[in-house]
């Protein structure tokens, strides 16, 4: 990685973007610091110049102007809390935006992590940061200002040890980010083995390898266990550092009073350097030790994982070589035009009990054939078997599934038999056991098939930003307001935008149901250059019409294909055709013929088709 993109350097970029609130913070920071520098100085005052001298006006009237400085700093320590509050909340938009890209459209399988835990961590951690970074450095300026006010040879006992003692905390900084790294990269291990070992502990002693999957895991433990004794290794100097720098002085201070008060610092100068390094360097050392110690090397860890490289995948979907993007992607869905290449056979004969069951128990759902110079499958499965663990029953066996550009496929079937899992291997966030999944022509996972298909779940992602902001994130370059009104329009989202008031209106997503959500994720969707859309389940809270309107959107895009999981017995209808799973068997064919020729799809009709009228 080189310097221009590296951690330093965005750092610094989004530090420079955001100085304004730099020098906000700076402000009220330099209000905070008048409270350390008199919480020394006016006691010193109050002794030298009042009680001392029987002056108890003076003495009174010293110790009120700190007590007014107290209170101004605790003004400024508020403002400072808001100040940091707008240079936090930025970041952790831009990384939950970076996250989201990285996980939506390349199929990371450390996403839901970084979008769950590790966002959260790094806003919290910067914001901790921020507040103790900046409180040592005001807290020190204003601690030491007040030291040569008082007595110029008071810098001389309690700055060189301060020096000291933060210089051997900043050579820490390194080695503790890397333990931290390697302690994470072990848990992270050790997290992902349990998670895959523990749902299938049954399997597991069905098959007898308790042995095996015991020594794997126990090797995992052991190198976690490694990683945080290293790491509290390291945290012995975090010790030596606060010793050095906060409480050494303390002591300098009190063995050298003798020879301070022998060469010219006052009584009240010496009880006023104590109060410096007690009431001030002492905690502001100890909150940046334990704050940064921690805290910086996690944050350094963290923000690493979720930043990565500056790539095309993390900032915005390119455009797929193999699909331009459409002359009129945002018109409203219409019919297909006559010989409309989208329909599909299936292999295999009916059995004598009414259920299709393929040779093999092999389903291959084609195209027409194509010519040599026609494009290559909007997807493509060869041979596909997936399992969720390597003694479990397959979900997806030997599949087989060619669909042409512009094919309109719904897949049915009881809970668990897959649906959800097919959906997954083509977007590519889940890899099959065996065979291979294709997407346009390239390979899945792969940055060609990412960006040649969009996938929309069950629970629709939405951000806090303004609907247009939700509508076009999908888009690496600006889209015209007509094409976003013209995408609401087709998909049925008019209402709901005005409703919220225009596309410029700011979306709140806890004010939204979940059928609204739903309807701003297929939009956005709708919107994007992927030729290929899978809607998982993704109309399951709009109302019949609705999901028909949105349905038909995308069946009617140019050149698209849609993969719906079919909850309803309309979306089947709508499809060329329907994909039946059972588990290893499965039938593909039209409505009618599926009626004929499959008991299951018989029974999933019947199941999702109302009572009749008494």
């Amino acid at each position: 990685m080189t310097s221009s993109t590296g951690l330093p350097a965005r750092g610094l970029r989004f530090l420079l973007a955001h100085r304004r609130v730099l020098v906000r913070l700076t402000v009220w920071s330099v209000l905070e610091t008048g409270q350390t520098f008199l919480i020394g100085y006016g006691p010193a005052r109050a002794l030298d110049e009042g009680f001392l001298r029987g002056r108890a006006d003076v003495g009174l009237l010293w110790l009120a102007v700190t007590g007014l400085g107290v209170l101004l700093g605790a003004y400024g320590t508020a403002r400072v809390y808001a100040a940091v509050a707008d240079l936090v909340e930025p970041l952790r938009d831009r990384l939950v935006e970076r996250v989201v890209s990285r996980g939506v459209r390349s199929g990371d399988a450390g996403s839901l992590s970084g979008l769950t835990q590790q966002v959260e961590i790094a806003r919290d951690t910067f914001a901790g940061l921020v507040m103790v970074s900046r409180s040592f450095v005001f807290t020190s300026v204003g601690a030491l200002a007040g030291l040569f006010a008082l007595a110029p040879p008071l810098l001389l006992v309690v700055g060189p040890p301060l020096a000291v003692g933060t210089a051997l905390f900043a050579a820490t900084l390194r080695p503790l980010a890397r333990r931290q790294e390697t302690f994470l990269v072990a848990d992270e291990a050790l997290a992902g083995d349990l998670g895959t070992v523990c749902p299938g502990l049954r399997d597991i002693t069905a098959t007898g390898a308790q042995a095996q999957i015991a020594a794997g895991t126990g090797e995992r433990v052991e190198a976690e266990l490694r990683a945080a004794r290293a790491l509290a290794h390291w945290g012995v100097l975090r010790v030596a550092s606060l010793t050095i720098g906060g409480q050494l002085p303390i002591v300098l201070l009190l063995a050298a009073a003798p020879w301070l008060l022998a060469h010219g610092v006052s009584t009240g100068a010496l009880v006023g350097a104590l109060a410096y390094v007690t009431q001030s360097l002492l905690p502001a050392l100890r909150n940046l030790i334990h704050g940064l110690g921690t805290s910086g090397s996690r944050l350094t860890v963290v923000l690493r994982r979720l930043a990565g490289p500056d790539t095309a995948d993390d900032t915005a979907p390119p455009v797929p070589a193999a699909s331009p993007r459409p002359a009129d992607a945002t018109t409203a869905a219409g019919p297909r035009p006559a010989g409309d290449p989208r329909s599909a056979h299936r292999t295999g004969a009916p059995h004598p009990d009414g259920n299709t069951r393929p040779a093999q128990h092999t389903t291959t759902v084609t195209g027409l054939p194509r010519a040599a110079a026609e494009p290559p499958p909007a997807v493509s499965l060869t041979s596909v078997t997936f399992a969720y663990g390597p003694a479990s029953a397959p979900v997806v066996h030997d599949l087989d599934l060619d669909l042409a550009p512009g094919a309109h496929l719904a897949v049915v079937g009881p809970s668990g038999t897959g649906k959800s899992t097919l959906t997954a291997l083509v977007a590519g966030l889940l890899t099959p056991s065996r065979g291979t999944v294709r997407v346009g022509g390239h390979p899945v996972p792969g940055p060609g098939a990412a960006a040649s298909r969009v996938l929309i779940p069950q629970e629709a992602y939405v951000f806090g930003g303004t609907l247009a902001e939700n509508l076009a994130y999908l888009r690496p370059d600006p889209v015209p307001e007509e094409e976003l009104l013209a995408a609401a329009e087709a998909v049925g989202l008019t209402p709901l935008a005005d409703r919220l008031g225009g596309l410029d209106a700011r979306v709140e997503p806890p004010a939204l149901s979940a059928g609204e959500r739903q309807l701003v994720a297929l939009t956005r969707a709708y919107l994007s250059y992927a030729p290929l859309a899978l809607l998982d389940e993704a109309t399951c809270h709009l109302d019949p019409e609705t999901e028909e309107r949105a349905e038909r959107a995308f069946a009617g895009r140019p050149g698209g294909t849609l993969v719906v999981v079919a909850h309803r017995i309309s979306s089947a209808r709508r499809a060329d055709r329907v994909l039946v799973m059972d588990g290893r068997s499965t039938a593909c064919g039209g409505h009618e013929e599926l009626l004929r020729c499959s008991a299951l799809y018989r029974d999933l009709v019947g199941s999702w088709s109302p009572a009749p009228a008494r």
